[in-house]
């Protein structure tokens, strides 16, 4: 026994806690006792122990626990108590309750809520208003209750209004099974379904749902269904529900209110909302109402007693225009209830009001609807049943006849059982109900031309579920009931349908039930299955119900239809007014009616009835919609009247016939449209009020006032009227008068005037004086009458009143004058004109005035010559202007003025700038004469050219020549400044006695001849200048140095005591100044002393050091004109050292050196001596680093040079090595370079990194790098070396090159563009070539990884044991495009892949050219989205071998295809008998002769399929051949076979029987003339089904010579009916691809202007007519956006990834995702930093493959292995859907910001695992703030990264180095995702190229079919087409002749048969196969 404390205490350690409470209510406790148990680890008698110890019950005393539910706990029920249960403490389990007790629930909503949210759970829908179908829910709730009751099922609606009792309320009652607590509990769970509730606490005690047996119509109240509508309807209605229910066999009354008011308080108090209590009280307890607003709650209670179960539903809190709607409309919600259960009320063949007995005594439904309101009003009360205006009931009742039908969905075995009733046309009117609320207007609605009178838009059928109405669901027609399938006769009456279909829950509904989810998709799929419904049992016929509906549409439409009578056809039009497409085309025209007794035609005038206004008018057509092609009966149709008169109503009206009144006369209908024709305007009155009128053709100045005008509008009474007459009510069309000036110009006319002038009662139309005609030309003035709202002059077809006044406008007199054209360049003397235009006071030009003109200019001269007037133009010629132009002045303008006196304005000004004139005169400077020079000296001269007024002018061509005697000539081009400089070549005469010489200069200008030349004399002096130099040397013998003498020296000595002497031309000594001495000049130095050459020296010359250095030496004076040249010549000095000549400065690593080393004795100058001799060898040697000595020799040369082969480097490093040569005292060192040896080896020095993995047809980046090397491993440059790349023979690599010489660093580079080949592991080896020996390389290992994204190879799956029988339909192919990772392609469109179907065998290679493709179709519901399923494609007709071969359009170039499928076309059920070919028609005779007596030979008869396929082929049986007559008239004699038999049977094995001949006996009986059939019957007797014969028509002949004639038209009969067929087979097949081509066209087009619209709402824009240059352009445009985007820096991860590629693999966690803010990513990646590099796969294996690839260093984690909880939860400051603070800093989970552009699903999981809730905050201070916030609340903090770099982990520590990001780049980082942009550009250029896909297609189909429309109208059709008409008529003449021709009317008998037989017959052959 547990202690007091422990009962109620908490429980042991480790063990879940169940309290029970404990409610003590036996009947001598007068209050209720409460206690709350622990029970855990007690069993049932613990708990009894426990319980009279706390309770202080005696051990004698008899208890009952019990749950509220009245259950008796024992042993199993007690084990099964949840924690929170309450119990009674009872007497005995019957025991009445003493007071009321309490029960706390829970009603947390069932998760449904979620997988379910998306259904339509709102009610205010479709613009109506739904409160009746919330009462509904509750009626619902209320049939489910009293579904088992066995008497009377009640159900009660109560409106109380009346405030008297308390609040508005609606109370709903019921006597059903009620509810006990747990199912109360149940009932508040929202989305809790029947399906998922529990019925009891206990499992034993629970019961499954059990679907109810059918029922017709379904009336099963199996319709409270989903969990959602009660507590919907409740809380839409009012803001409170007490639901009060009292269970079958309980005692107790459960209660359980609901309020909002209740929700909210706990939410303020953070409650458990979902959390309640039950009042479990006796029958009649309302002690616990006290509020007075629910006074009548009082009386609901008292009514419990006696009551053995029911439930009452509560609601209060009405909503204010709820309680008015069903106050104000208590009707409509009572008539649309009694729609709603229609069924359920009356029965299941609904309310027929002239039925004896009601079908719903059986249901025993009683439905009331109450209402009371305040007093005095009267309570309100209706039951359902007494409503006679629901629309079921006007439906019901206003049938002519029905027609019942069952449809049986295959999925889910679902049945429909359907009505269809028929509402007929009674003469002129429809009997097809009206909707109660709908306005009873007139038909005037369907004056657009509807012929659907009756139903309007209206769908068929209403739709009931499990007996119910669906009210939002409709279904308007199915494929066999609609009139696109039915005869056209009957259009209309497939209008006068009304019906009515009921399902049970096997088809789905929404929550609400206001709306179907998938009725209408499952009956109209195909494998739906219809039957007719005869006397409520399916027809035992096996016919069509689309045959049986057509057949009782006709009858009714025969029976019970009244029609009128169509008489005239006049054809068939188009209407393009009728709103709806459909119905514009076709409407047939009639010229006349019969119509109750009267006949109306064409052109008689008519009155409407019933028509506002009412209409007179004539007749035009009648029209009815419809086909047709003569005299018809309708049920209707239209008139189209014209209304009379046609100028006053100007209207054509098409109105129904049964609006044409039948009794107005033609003299009342004339009348009254002569009445309104002289109200019509006829004329009008202009009137001109300042006498100022003009005249017609009037010519008036321009700006002469025209008008004011007044008109007035006159009609034929002349009365004056502003509008027109009235048409109806109210005033008629108002009249303006529109006043319109039109200008005729050589452009056309142009309205320069246009005023609308309204009626004034005073001055009737007035128009204001014009004053604005200015412009010159002929004019029309226009008065029209328009009308007011459109300014139309036209009304009726007639033109209203109009005036018409013609004019012209010529110029006024000159007023002003303006100067044109006029160049403001002017020149001197250059003459120019002036042209002057004359206008008028508004600018149009005039003729001139007399006065002339005066021209003036300041400063300057002007004159003209003479003017010239032609017309308007006015011309001042020759004006001249002349004066002289200072320089300053060259770009300064001038006012001309011109002056014209009498004008208004007299004068003008034109600006002009003044140039120089013309050339004149040419003047020469220096201007004295003779002009001296000094000999040798060039003379100069300043040259101008200058115009007439002393102007110099630039002129082209001016160029001045200067001629000097026995001098070149010197010219200058003048041509661009006026002016020049000529200079002469320097003039050297020969001065002899040194007396001066004179020359003649000339100047002219040779492209100038106007111009005189000038001739000037040049005075020429001697000159003082140097002549001639003398070079000697002081010692040595006074040496003197001559002119190009050469003079022979020591190498490297010096020529010394130089001097020089200088003489005139006269040869005088010229003394030496310092001027003169300056100007000396040697070519041997530049340092030269001014001092010694004043004294005449010179400086030393240092003879070359080298002996081939012969050089040339000058002394010179001035500029060389004056000189001295000699030549010094070296010779050797004495040997000072060796000199050594290397044959080249580099040697090769283990060769000798090529050629010789030359060694020779050499001056200190390095000039060779040659002094060596043949014995000096012997002292030479030579050392070095490595030398191999051993092959070292010295020879001596007849050269005097000693040559040293042999040299060779056999070890020691690369570079100069130094040799040193030595030879008696001389020691001689030089450094020769050792490069590498002849090429060893070739090394791999940078290439990809490894392992280096790729997909196939993908290119490698980065190049590889090879080196050559020797075999000391030394670079080698040698570029003879050639390197090749080598693959496997399996592997097609693809390089820039593959094969190449080093480079000059012994490097050779390859860069692979494409690697192609399956995948593997390969090996790509680099191969070196030198002398065309192999040189060993290395070899790269790489291996191809497959592409998920690459097909390549389509799979093909399908029933591959079903048999294809020949017309069948293939069963279904599914086909997967797999990739290289054979894993299945979803991302390819289905228009990509196609079927193809042809026959023959199998080649293994592609399909041909002509096959076409086979579109797939879309996947059912069940079927897999990762592959193409081609569905429903028909089997060939002839049986044999085919292929199927699918494809997938990879690319606009490329094609994958299937392996082709060949499959074996087998022949369908057997059907018939056949021949193998057709037999001739045969003709027979009474001869002698055998052949004119044989109807068939050689012919196999088989037994055949549908298609003319041999499918008997294990089928044996007999045929019976027998004659008999075609007409079948059995009195006509039959010619017998030969052996005088009628009859007589073949054997038929495997499937045929042959037959060698068949002929009638010789003289056999039968008519002349007649024509017979030769019947073949099968007898098969294991076969179920008889098989159809096959019959051969014959024509029978008495004479040989009919005979012979019949046979040969028959044969021609024959073969012209095969041909004609063979012809209308091309045109049908033409026909049907001009269809297809059509179509195809269509569809393109379609398609095109889809992706149009499409790129429209993008905001692209497509130029029309497009062009694919165009569309090129803008892709290209895009893809050069997308190309700068990519180029922009983005942040990126810098982790490499090697293994991404590979399969299974998903990727490094670090190149997973993008994250977009720099700093999120820079805190999420420090975060996880030691998981960036993690890789990530999809598989256990794939991870381990990697672990052992890496042997152990990459970490890895597989997905298959991770678990992460499936759902999000909310961030912590988020509870129950509501904040429990303001988070500060922005929170948001770190995942969040992950952007992950692959495999979504995939890397939740991932991130969800690494990441877990960690939350990403803006700052430190918000991070803490947050964490304490949710702590405070009770609830975990997950760790928190703030934006900042810090991080607060989850048990609350931050700070620290390890808790702070290190700067950000020294971290690897997510990368950023790319701008919305670029994904926008992407779906562009996508979008883009579908575009274009689709304009290329369409131009293809366009072309096609235009092609084939072409190849329609060739010659080549049009000879065929001729030639079958050709055929036809030959045909027809052919079966006249066999009809017309004569017959002898013989008949003879049995009795002259006696011939032998002649049938021979021949056992088939038995198949061996």
């Amino acid at each position: 026994m547990l202690s007091s404390s422990r009962a109620v205490g908490a429980p042991p350690r480790g063990r879940t806690s169940r309290r029970i409470r404990v409610c003590d209510l036996r009947l001598d406790k007068q209050e209720r006792t409460e206690k709350h148990l622990e029970t855990v680890g007690l069993d049932f008698n613990d708990f009894l122990q426990d319980l009279e110890r706390e309770f202080r019950i005696s051990p004698h005393e008899a208890f009952v626990v019990a749950t509220t539910d009245r259950t008796t706990l024992d042993f199993d029920k007690f084990k099964e108590l949840q924690d929170g249960s309450t119990l009674y403490l009872l007497q005995n389990e019957h025991q009445a309750l003493p007071v009321a007790a309490e029960e706390h629930i829970t009603f947390t909503p069932h998760y449904d809520t979620l997988i379910r949210g998306g259904m339509y759970e709102y009610y205010a829908s479709q613009g109506q208003a739904p409160l009746s179908y919330t009462l509904a829910e509750l009626i619902d709730n209320a049939l489910s209750a009293t579904a088992k009751n066995k008497g009377r099922r009640i159900i009660e609606i109560r409106v109380l209004n009346d405030k008297t009792v308390g609040k508005p309320a609606v109370i709903v009652l019921d006597n059903g099974c009620g509810m006990t607590s747990k199912q109360l509990n149940n009932w508040a769970v929202y989305r809790l379904s029947k399906f998922t509730k529990e019925s009891s606490t206990f499992a034993s005690d629970k019961e499954g749902y059990v679907r109810p047996d059918h029922v017709p119509r379904s009336l099963n109240s199996d319709i409270s269904y989903f969990g959602v509508g009660g507590k919907q309807a409740v809380f839409y209605i009012g803001d409170s529900a007490r639901m009060i229910s009292k269970p079958v066999g309980s005692p107790d009354v459960h209660e359980l209110v609901l309020s909002k008011e209740e929700f909210e308080r706990k939410e303020k108090n953070k409650e458990d909302i979902f959390s309640g209590v039950i009042l479990n009280r006796k029958p009649g307890d309302s002690s616990h109402i006290k509020n007075n607003d629910e006074h009548f709650l009082q009386a609901l209670i008292a009514e419990e007693r006696g009551k053995e179960s029911f439930t009452a539903v509560v609601i209060t809190g009405v909503q204010p225009e709820h309680i008015t709607f069903l106050t104000e409309r208590f009707n409509v919600v009572t008539r649309e209830l009694a729609h709603i259960y229609h069924y359920y009320i009356h029965g299941v063949n609904g309310n027929v009001r002239n039925k004896s007995s009601s079908d719903s005594d059986d249901l025993k439904i009683d439905i009331h609807v109450t209402l009371r309101e305040k007093p005095p009003k009267c309570p309100r009360a209706i039951h359902l049943r007494e409503v006679e205006d629901d629309m079921q009931t006007l439906y019901i009742n206003a049938a002519a006849d029905t027609f019942e039908f069952r449809a049986s969905t295959a999925a889910d075995n679902g049945t429909v059982e359907g009505i269809i009733r028929y509402h007929p046309f009674l003469y002129d009117k429809e009997t097809y109900p009206k909707r109660p609320e709908a306005p009873d207007n007139d038909d005037d609605d369907n004056e657009s031309g509807f012929t659907d009178q009756a139903r309007k838009r209206m769908p068929i059928f209403e739709c009931f579920w499990n007996g119910r109405l669906i009210p939002y669901t409709a279904v308007s027609e199915f494929d066999w009931c609609s009139p696109s399938k039915g005869a056209k006769e009957l259009a209309e009456c497939y209008s006068r349908l009304s019906g009515v279909l009921f399902t049970d829950d096997r088809f789905q509904v929404t929550t609400n039930k206001l709306t179907f989810t998938d009725l209408e998709m499952k009956l109209k799929n195909k494998d739906t299955i219809y039957t007719t419904v005869v006397n409520g049992q399916k027809s035992s016929k096996r016919a069509n119900i689309q045959n049986e509906f057509s057949l009782w549409l006709q009858n009714c439409h025969e029976k019970f239809d009244k029609q009128v009578k169509f008489l005239g056809y006049q054809g068939t039009i188009t209407r393009p007014e009728v709103p709806s497409k459909k119905m514009q085309h076709p409407w047939a025209m009639f010229s006349s009616i019969e119509w109750d007794g009267k006949t109306y035609k064409t052109g008689q005038r008519v009155k409407s009835l019933r028509t506002n206004p009412v209409l007179y008018g004539t007749i035009v057509k009648f029209l009815l919609y419809g086909s047709y092609d003569g005299d018809v009966f309708a049920t209707g149709g239209q008139v189209e009247v014209i209304r009379e008169p046609k100028a006053l109503y100007d209207m054509t009206k098409i109105i129904p016939i049964s609006k044409i009144d039948k009794t107005a006369t033609d003299e009342a209908i004339k009348k009254n449209i002569d009445n309104d024709f002289a109200k019509l305007p006829e004329w009008l009155k202009v009137v001109w009020p300042k006498g100022n009128e003009w005249p017609q053709n009037a010519v008036c100045p321009a700006g002469t006032p025209l008008g004011p005008i007044n008109v007035e509008i006159l009609n034929k009474r002349g009365e004056s009227i502003s509008s027109m007459p009235s048409a109806g009510q109210g005033k008629g069309p108002v009249l303006s008068m529109q006043l319109t000036i039109v200008l005729h110009d050589s452009k056309g006319d142009k309205v320069v005037s246009k005023f609308i002038a309204q009626h004034s009662p005073k001055w009737g139309f007035e128009f204001k004086k014009n004053e604005s005609l200015t412009q010159l030309g002929k004019y029309t003035l226009f008065l029209n009458t328009v009308m007011k709202d459109t300014n139309e002059p036209v009304f009726g077809g007639k033109k209203l009143p109009n005036f018409t006044l013609k004019f012209t406008v010529k110029e006024g007199d000159a007023q002003s004058f303006v100067i044109t054209a006029v160049s403001p360049s002017v020149r001197v003397g250059v003459p120019f004109n002036i042209p002057l235009q004359f206008k008028d006071l508004y600018g149009n030009l005039t003729a001139p005035p007399k006065p002339p003109p005066v021209l003036e200019c300041n400063g300057l001269d002007v004159n003209y010559g003479a003017v010239d007037s032609r017309g308007t133009t006015f011309t001042v010629k020759n004006v001249t202007v002349k004066g002289k132009i200072l320089h300053y002045q060259q770009n300064e303008s001038y006012d001309l003025k011109v002056t014209l006196s009498g004008l208004k304005t007299e004068t003008q000004t034109v600006k002009i700038i003044l140039h120089p004139g013309t050339p004149h005169s040419l003047h020469v400077m220096p201007e004295e004469d003779p002009v001296k020079v000094e000999n040798g000296n060039p003379v100069a001269f300043n040259v101008e050219i200058h115009d007439e007024c002393g102007n110099i002018t630039a002129h082209p061509r001016q160029i001045v020549r200067c001629q000097v005697e026995e001098l070149p000539l010197v010219t200058v081009d003048c041509s661009n400044t006026g002016a020049g400089q000529l200079m002469t070549k320097p003039i050297n005469l020969k001065i002899i006695d040194g007396q001066p010489q004179t020359r003649k200069v000339q100047f002219e200008m040779p492209s100038q001849r106007h111009i005189a030349s000038i001739t000037r004399e040049l005075k020429v002096i001697p000159s003082t200048r140097v002549a001639l130099m003398q070079v000697y040397s002081a010692g040595d013998d006074n040496l003197v140095l001559r002119n190009n003498d050469k003079i022979d020296w020591v190498a490297g000595g010096v020529l010394e005591n130089l001097f020089y002497r200088l003489y005139d031309e006269a040869g005088s000594e010229v003394t030496i100044s310092a001027e003169i001495a300056s100007k000396i000049k040697v070519n041997w130095t530049g340092d030269i002393d001014l001092e010694d050459l004043i004294h005449r020296r010179l400086p030393d010359i240092e003879v070359p050091t080298q002996v081939q250095d012969e050089r040339f030496f000058q002394v010179s004076y001035h500029d060389q004109s004056v000189s001295v040249s000699f030549t010094i010549t070296p010779r050797p000095d004495e040997p000072t050292r060796l000199k050594i000549t290397l044959p080249q400065s580099t040697v090769r690593l283990g060769e000798i050196l090529p050629g010789n080393i030359n060694l020779e004795p050499v001056d200190q100058y390095d000039n060779v001596t040659k002094t060596l001799n043949p014995t000096c060898v012997r002292d030479m040697s030579v050392e070095a680093e490595g030398l191999d000595k051993s092959s070292v020799a010295f020879m001596w040369q007849w050269s005097s040079s000693v040559v040293v082969t042999g040299i060779r480097f056999s070890s020691g490093p690369l570079g100069l090595r130094e040799m040193c040569f030595k030879y008696s005292t001389y020691v001689e060192h030089i450094k020769i370079e050792v490069t590498a040896g002849i090429p060893a080896q070739l090394k791999l020095i940078s290439g990809p990194e490894q392992p280096l993995q790729l997909f196939s047809d993908h290119g490698i980046s980065e190049p590889f790098l090879v080196q050559l090397y020797d075999e000391w491993e030394n670079p080698s440059p040698d570029k003879r070396v050639v390197v090749q790349l080598r693959s496997p023979s399996t592997l097609k690599v693809t390089a820039t090159v593959m094969s190449q010489p080093v480079n000059a660093q012994g490097k050779a580079s390859f860069t692979v563009t494409s690697v192609s080949g399956p995948k593997g592991c390969y090996k790509l080896q680099f191969t070196g070539f030198f002398n065309k020996k192999p040189i060993p390389g290395p070899s790269v290992n790489l291996t191809i990884i497959p592409d998920r994204n690459k097909p390549v190879r389509l799979s093909v799956e399908y029933d591959s044991k079903v048999r294809f029988l020949a017309g069948g339909i293939f069963p279904v192919f599914s086909v997967t495009v797999v990739s290289e990772e054979e894993s299945p392609i979803t991302t390819f469109s289905p228009t990509a892949v196609s079927m193809r179907l042809w026959s023959g065998v199998s080649s293994g290679g592609t399909p041909p050219p002509t096959v076409p493709e086979l579109k797939c179709s879309k996947p059912m519901g069940h079927e897999k989205n990762d592959r193409f399923y081609f569905r429903d494609k028909q089997i060939p007709e002839h049986a044999g071998p085919h292929v199927i071969q699918f494809s997938l359009r990879v690319d606009e170039t490329k094609l994958l295809f299937s392996d082709q499928i060949p499959v074996n076309v087998v022949a369908n059920q057997p059907v018939k008998l056949g021949p193998d070919s057709q037999p001739r028609t045969p003709v027979v005779s009474n001869s002698k002769d055998i052949t004119s007596r044989t109807l068939v030979e050689n012919m196999t008869l088989r037994i055949m399929d549908s298609h003319g396929n041999p499918a008997g082929q294990d089928l044996n049986g007999r045929v019976a051949v027998s004659i008999k007559c075609t007409n079948g008239d059995k009195n006509k004699s039959l010619p017998l076979f030969e052996g005088k038999i009628h009859s007589f049977r073949l054997d038929l094995v495997d499937g045929k029987a042959y037959i060698t001949r068949l002929a009638i006996i010789e003289n056999s009986p039968g008519e002349n003339g007649s024509i017979y059939t030769l019947l073949f019957q099968p007898e098969v007797p294991k076969f179920p089904t008889p098989l159809n014969p096959f019959e051969l028509e014959f024509h029978f002949y008495n004479d040989a010579d009919n005979q012979a004639k019949i046979s040969h038209l028959t044969k021609q009969k024959d073969e012209l009916t095969v041909a004609i067929a063979a012809y209308e087979n091309i045109f049908l097949t033409s026909t049907q691809l001009l269809k297809l081509l059509t179509d195809q066209c269509l569809a393109a087009s379609n398609k095109e202007s889809s992706l149009r619209n499409e790129l429209s709402k993008r905001n692209v824009t497509i130029t029309q007519p497009v062009s694919s240059q165009a569309i090129d352009t803008l892709i290209n445009k895009k893809r050069a956006e997308v190309d700068k985007i990519l180029k922009m820096p983005r942040r990126s991860c810098s982790i490499r990834e090697n293994f991404m590629l590979q399969p299974d693999v998903l990727g490094m966690v670090g190149h997973l995702a993008f994250v977009e803010d720099d700093t999120a990513a820079w805190v999420i990646s420090w975060h996880i930093r030691g998981d960036m590099d993690c890789i990530i796969t999809k598989t256990k294996e794939a991870a381990e493959r990697i672990y052992r690839e890496t042997q152990g260093k990459q970490q890895v984690m597989a997905l298959d292995s991770v678990f992460v909880p499936p759902r999000d939860r909310p961030l912590p400051h988020i509870r129950y859907g509501r904040t429990l603070f303001d988070p500060p800093g922005n929170p948001v989970y770190a995942r969040e910001l992950l952007i992950c552009p692959n495999d979504q699903e995939c890397c939740d999981i991932v991130f969800k695992n690494i990441l877990g809730d960690t939350i990403v905050i803006d700052d430190l201070q918000s991070a803490n703030n947050y964490r304490r916030a949710v702590v405070q609340n009770k609830s975990p903090c997950p760790t928190i990264l703030t934006r900042q770099g810090d991080r607060v982990s989850g048990k609350g520590k931050f700070g620290g180095a390890q808790n702070k990001a290190p700067p950000m780049q020294t971290l690897p980082l997510f990368g950023a995702p790319f701008p919305p942009i670029y994904h926008t550009l992407r779906n562009d250029i996508e979008l883009l190229q579908q575009y274009q896909l689709a304009v290329k297609k369409r131009e293809e189909a366009e072309k096609e079919r235009s092609d084939h429309i072409q190849n329609l109208k060739s010659p080549e059709m049009e000879r065929k087409n001729q030639e079958m008409e050709e055929k036809k008529k030959l045909l027809e003449d052919i079966e006249r002749q066999l009809a017309s021709t004569p017959v002898t009317p013989v008949k003879r008998g049995a009795e002259d048969a006696g011939e032998p037989s002649g049938l021979m017959t021949k056992r088939a052959r038995r198949s061996l196969t």
